[in-house]
């Protein structure tokens, strides 16, 4: 019980602040002032500037503004795989990169990583020049109005807490099952980072790292890394990848291409630290 209540103190310091930060930052139509700075991530991505308020709304809050942003740009299913490879792997960089310090691993390498290999994937993908249905698919995802900043902050802070309470929940039932797990057939075994990397790639990085969070000090630093790694470039595929297919992205080649990078990527990088260790 007392594991249970640590993480989700955790949860809690973590996701509302973000969460409501958020809210007030898009009440207040700051990105449009500081869109500008991620033009230099659409030249190099090859995307419309217009695309520039989207990955500034998605890496600094959450895949749902990146694609609110996004959604009257009418973009065709290959604009729509091409921001949803780099979206899914680089979005709440503040918030899940803080989740990851708790892990010790540092925000400079969280962020780096993160955005490095959301290009690199955007570049894969680009260069196998897949061929998808360019017909435009027209939905709309709308940014929640209000009407007073009172009245905002009322529903950011219900918000907030309804999101951080579900996680909590539901980590808490993972933990318990683990542990019944753990004692039934593992005794003598650490299953947490099994549970934390399945419980991440389903349902994302926040409800995977609560669980390492909470057996962090039975894990080496190389297992924290190799897991950190992966989840940071592949978590939360179902959720992620249903967002985009609902505009005509493509479900195979996003999930594919963040697996196989997720995959070889975290063996290279225990690979080099084993190397650095010696």
């Amino acid at each position: 019980m007392g594991s249970i209540i640590k993480t989700a103190l955790v949860i809690i310091k973590l996701v509302i602040p973000f969460y409501i930060l958020a809210d007030v930052l898009i009440y207040f139509h700051v990105l449009e002032h500081i869109s500008f700075l991620f033009k230099p991530f659409t030249f190099i991505l090859g995307f419309d500037d217009k695309l520039a308020l989207s990955l500034a709304a998605g890496l600094l809050f959450n895949i749902y503004a990146g694609i609110a942003f996004a959604a009257p740009l009418n973009l065709s299913p290959y604009e729509w795989t091409a921001l949803g490879l780099f979206m899914g792997i680089a979005h709440a960089l503040p918030v899940e990169n803080a989740i990851m310090k708790k892990l010790g691993i540092s925000v400079w390498y969280s962020t780096i990583l993160r955005i490095s290999v959301a290009t690199l994937a955007v570049y894969i993908f680009k260069l196998f020049n897949f061929h998808l249905n360019d017909a435009v698919v027209s939905k709309n995802i709308e940014v929640s109005h209000y009407n007073s900043f009172f009245d905002m902050l009322l529903h950011s802070v219900y918000n907030a807490s309804i999101l951080a309470l579900k996680i909590i929940v539901l980590i808490s039932v993972i933990i318990i099952f683990m542990d019944f797990i753990k004692a039934k057939f593992f005794k003598d075994k650490n299953i947490s980072s099994h549970f934390s990397i399945v419980t991440g790639l389903i349902l994302g990085i926040t409800y995977g790292a609560g669980i390492l969070i909470k057996e962090k000090e039975k894990l080496s630093k190389k297992d924290i890394l190799f897991i950190g790694t992966f989840l940071m470039i592949c978590h939360s595929v179902i959720e992620d990848t249903a967002l985009f297919a609902i505009f005509g992205a493509s479900i195979w080649i996003l999930i594919s291409i963040r697996l196989i990078l997720a995959i070889i990527i975290s063996f290279l990088v225990v690979k080099l630290y084993n190397k650095s260790n010696f």
